[in-house]
């Protein structure tokens, strides 16, 4: 049984978006039904949160300060010193039940992040990438739940997951404009688990959070599962590797929709997890704009 150990002492709604930043030495995440953004220093512990107008899916941090978001009707810059918000695309702001989900940078610093109804949770949501020469373009079509965003470490694989479909594509990339190919199967999740947020290592296999599913699993770049990390939870969201020299991972997790009874049986439900993966991570890139 691997060691799983409490980061700090939040409860998230719906953790999710997790993100290592490498130059300041700090821990991101959201809360998303709390319309929350997190921030863990890893020297102090210390943590910030800040309250937003609206929920937040997913962020990542810019080359030049603050943080790029992607929120419920928007995609915006985020001043962190002022808490200044500065909207750059609203693609999908005229759907009021469609919010921003999972979202992340590629190697060379575009942001991307998808789109969904919350409500029905019908095949009609976007997956974007936000360029800062290019602006926001929009790259695939008809998804109902957006998820497991992450890169080969050459930066020429990108994976992506429709939660709903329980399947994982890997589309093959151009690094120089982020343009996709057609996309392949590469990893299929038995219903009812679904995958989740999802992060690469340094040897290109992916670490994927299965939702409903309690668990954590690494994927061999010919998508079978060589590892598998029993959760004392049944809603982890996504993983990110943390720390200095990245040999940490850190897991969100979430509560919603668990019952008293449930959530009785893990009270470390919605809590920040952290567990020792064996391997090293990437650093994330930043976002160029």
């Amino acid at each position: 049984m691997t060691d799983i150990a409490r980061v700090g002492a939040t409860i998230d709604i719906l953790g999710e978006g997790p993100i290592w930043d490498a130059r300041e030495q700090a821990f991101y995440w959201v809360d998303i039904r709390s319309r929350l953004v997190r921030r863990r220093d890893w020297r102090t512990g210390a943590q910030h949160d800040w309250t937003l107008p609206e929920m937040v899916g997913s962020l990542a941090v810019r080359e030049g300060g603050g943080l790029i978001l992607a929120m419920q009707s928007s995609i915006a810059l985020f001043d962190t010193i002022t808490g200044a918000l500065e909207v750059i695309a609203s693609p999908e702001a005229h759907e009021p039940d469609r919010r921003f989900n999972d979202g992340k940078c590629d190697r060379q610093g575009r942001f991307w992040a998808g789109t969904m109804d919350d409500r029905s949770r019908t095949p009609c949501g976007s997956l974007y990438r936000v360029d800062p020469q290019r602006g926001c373009v929009v790259q695939v079509h008809g998804i109902r739940t957006p998820n497991s965003l992450c890169w080969s470490p050459d930066g020429t694989t990108m994976y992506f997951a429709d939660s709903r479909a329980h399947l994982i594509h890997a589309y093959p990339v151009d690094p120089a404009t982020g343009d996709l190919g057609a996309p392949r199967e590469f990893h299929r999740v038995a219903p009812p688990w679904i995958p989740d947020g999802a992060t690469v290592d340094a040897e290109g296999f992916v670490w994927c959070a299965y939702y409903g599913g309690g668990r954590l699993v690494r994927i061999a770049p010919d998508g079978t599962v060589v590892r598998t990390i029993e959760l004392p939870v049944t809603q982890p969201t996504s993983c990110q590797f943390v720390g200095p020299d990245l040999d940490l991972l850190y897991i969100t997790t979430a509560k919603q929709r668990l019952t008293e009874e449930e959530l009785a049986g893990q009270p470390l439900a919605g809590a920040l997890l952290a567990v020792d993966p064996r391997v090293k991570g990437l650093a994330e890139a930043r976002y160029r704009g």
